[in-house]
């Protein structure tokens, strides 16, 4: 697997564990029925371990010696991780303004021009030169395959305000793979489904409002 497909592995194993660790009553409030702005905080908060230097010595390693990952690599791979994070960020942000701009439209009419639609909205929120959007309208699967998402692609990034503050909390503790912040994190997160507001498990788990910040810091859009 490369990195990026470890990456894909440990978000999907989050969604996972939102199901396996429920708690809950009634099986239309478990698991993964929850708001889309909160969905993807369980699996994307999972991410964050895939980086940690204890984890990539047990599973990355050389596909025909078997040779552990070496310092010098993690420590480099380490120094590339904000590569391009503006680039991705704008191609992210991008998609999700328009997605809403989308939805907002009330009637769409026979001569509607998707492609100008985008143009134009694109221009007028100053997009860059020499940046497209992540998804360009006609295969935007995660709007027009079904209706999960429409209107709520931005739940990725509101879910990195999310997660980096939830780990956050991990690294506050002095140890990121600290039992009894699992613990809370189980909880309070991931063994309640959809039987308190969004919103009311966040605050039991931080005791405070999310903090964009941490989110900031980590994409390199705000200095450490």
């Amino acid at each position: 697997l490369s990195f990026d497909d470890g990456v894909t592995l440990f978000h999907e194993m989050g969604h996972g564990h939102h199901g396996m660790l429920s708690d809950c009553t009634y099986e239309y409030l478990a698991s993964t029925n929850v708001l889309k702005d909160f969905v993807e905080l369980p699996s994307q908060l999972m991410e964050h371990w895939l980086s940690e230097p204890v984890v990539l010595k047990k599973h990355a390693k050389h596909y025909q010696t078997g040779e552990v990952v070496p310092d010098d690599l993690i420590q480099r791979f380490k120094a590339a991780e904000l590569f391009n994070e503006g680039f991705a960020t704008i191609e992210y942000t991008s998609c999700a303004l328009l997605d809403i701009a989308l939805h907002s439209l009330s009637d769409y009419g026979e001569d509607f021009d998707l492609k100008k639609f985008e143009e134009d909205y694109l221009k007028e929120q100053g997009m860059p030169q020499g940046i497209i959007m992540r998804h360009r309208p006609a295969h935007f699967l995660h709007l027009f395959a079904s209706s999960s998402y429409a209107s709520g692609y931005y739940v990725y990034m509101w879910a990195q305000v999310l997660d980096n503050d939830v780990f956050a909390a991990f690294e506050e503790s002095g140890d990121v793979f600290d039992t009894e912040t699992a613990k809370r994190c189980q909880a309070c997160i991931y063994s309640k489904g959809n039987t308190e507001p969004p919103q009311t498990l966040f605050f039991k788990f931080r005791g405070r409002e999310p903090d964009a910040t941490f989110m900031l810091k980590n994409r390199g859009l705000i200095p450490k």
